[in-house]
């Protein structure tokens, strides 16, 4: 993810709104208690989620990888009133924690956790969604695209995380590429041809794909 110079990093997140009290100690404990910490969005990216729900004011989100809550807890300032956010993940040693930061940061009436593969459970949701962002498996991501895609409102987006990897997607020879790139690279592919979106590459930490739907 370290595209970008320890000092030209330093000095953009020394420009960029500082993260609460709240979420410095949730990136803390990420890091102490979690494995693989760096799944966290931290300040930088945490800062533009709530910048873009801000902008989109949606009513109701779908994320799918919810890690230790820092994301959702960003993406939950901007919702409209009585908004709700629903996120999906798998790993059940997560839970407390990230319900324990949820109900500190007062959002986990607007919250709504749901512990499972997101393959069954959003075929399981009802009604349309406003934004969606996409931060779980990466060899998955496609099919995620699949499900969602008619499910996200007109004028809806969709965020996807980590679409660089590493800068692993400029690899050229395809039979060396490890399956997670592979996929990285199929999923932007078919984003860029898919005639029922527009959309924008973001280089910010290991990239962000913005993605609305036409």
């Amino acid at each position: 993810m370290d595209f970008f110079s320890p000092e030209l990093q330093r000095y953009t997140e020394d420009h960029t709104t500082p993260e609460n009290a709240l979420l410095k100690r949730l990136d803390r404990e990420t890091n102490l208690k979690a494995m693989y910490p760096k799944m966290i969005s931290g300040h930088l990216q945490g800062r533009i989620l709530s910048m873009f729900s801000h902008m989109i004011k949606p009513r109701r989100i779908l994320e799918i990888g919810t890690f230790t809550g820092y994301s959702a807890i960003c993406m939950a300032e901007g919702l409209a009133e009585s908004g709700e956010i629903i996120t999906i993940d798998k790993n059940p040693e997560l839970q407390e924690m990230l319900q324990q930061y949820f109900g500190e940061a007062k959002v986990n009436q607007q919250v709504s956790f749901i512990l499972g593969d997101a393959l069954t459970e959003i075929p399981k949701l009802s009604g349309s969604f406003d934004m969606v962002y996409l931060d779980a498996d990466k060899e998955n991501y496609l099919n995620y695209y699949h499900l969602i895609i008619d499910r996200v409102n007109t004028g809806g987006y969709i965020i996807a995380d980590n679409v660089l990897w590493y800068g692993k997607v400029l690899q050229q020879d395809e039979d060396k590429l490890d399956r997670e790139t592979r996929a990285i690279k199929e999923f932007n592919r078919m984003v860029q041809r898919d005639q029922r979106v527009e959309n924008i590459l973001l280089p910010i930490r290991d990239g962000l794909m913005l993605i609305r739907k036409i």
